[in-house]
């Protein structure tokens, strides 16, 4: 199944006296890069969570943020006796130098203030055991993961769609080239006969074989056989790559190249109006496929 490398999901959970927040995305990438921000006081959870991401996206730039908060001020939290003093002394060095050495009037510390100055001991930093939040987190990642991943499948449903559908007018077009070719060939070839009977008419040395062999050359220099089998077979290759699970974003990008390079030369060969726009047709269609296809995994 293709896969999209855009994806976003995100969840709050609570626990233990904990309340987090995830916030997973990726978008596209030429590679695979995991960057995870995740508190480093709880042992082991990236470690945990790393691995998991890595089996799941094999292509994209990938963002994972966890917010964790203990809860409101209560039970394994109390004043630190030692920083309060410590913060309380700072506060009336910084008061009293204010006012007796620069006469400025502070305002009044309130208790706001000096909680915000981390009076407070918190013991999920100190002594107290995370390995039951890093139980639950790892349960809640999982859940998170699933629906990541199947944001990104429902995408790479939406893309596969479309890329299809491209396909068929490149197909389409093609077929459209190869009639007009025809058309045209027959008009060539009428044109060069003519051409080398006037030439032969109108002159006593040339050679007849010489130049039956460069308006040769010429006919073939305008062929765009080639052309069209390769880009009928470039639509078969991506229909099937469309097909195959696993992630195909790399080579349907190399693909889109070749369906591009293709169209150039048939644009450098057509030699007619008709043809001509047949060709940018195509290579319109073919640009708005490899934009599609930058997403793919």
């Amino acid at each position: 199944m293709t896969k999209s490398m855009t994806g976003f999901a995100s969840a709050t959970g609570s626990a233990d006296g904990f309340s987090w927040s995830w916030d997973l995305r990726s978008v596209n990438a030429r590679g695979m890069d995991a960057r995870l921000r995740v508190p480093d006081w709880i042992e082991g959870l990236e470690a945990a969570i790393r691995p998991a991401i890595q089996k799941t996206v094999a292509r994209g730039n990938v963002n994972l943020t966890l917010r964790v908060s203990r809860d409101e001020v209560g039970q394994g939290n109390s004043v630190d006796p030692d920083v309060l003093a410590t913060v309380l002394a700072s506060i009336q060095q910084i008061e009293d130098t204010a006012t007796n050495e620069h006469r400025l009037n502070l305002a009044p510390t309130s208790a706001a203030d000096i909680l915000s100055m981390r009076v407070i001991s918190d013991a999920t930093r100190m002594d107290r055991d995370t390995k039951p939040l890093l139980a639950e987190l790892k349960k809640d990642f999982t859940s998170l993961l699933t629906a990541f991943d199947a944001m990104r499948k429902n995408e790479g449903k939406a893309l596969s769609k479309v890329l299809n559908a491209q396909l068929v007018q490149i197909s389409k077009l093609t077929k459209d080239a190869a009639k007009s070719a025809k058309n045209r060939r027959d008009a060539t070839v009428k044109t060069l006969r003519e051409n080398l009977a006037r030439v032969l008419d109108n002159t006593d040395r040339a050679d007849p074989d010489r130049v039956a062999q460069e308006l040769a050359i010429i006919s073939l220099k305008a062929d765009i056989t080639e052309e069209i089998d390769r880009l009928h077979a470039h639509v078969s290759a991506a229909k099937e790559l469309l097909a195959t699970k696993g992630p195909v974003g790399r080579k349907l990008d190399f693909l889109s190249q070749e369906f591009n390079r293709e169209a150039n030369t048939l644009c450098s060969k057509a030699q007619s109006k008709e043809l001509t726009a047949i060709g940018l047709d195509l290579k319109a269609v073919i640009d708005q496929m490899r934009e599609q296809v930058q997403n793919v995994e």
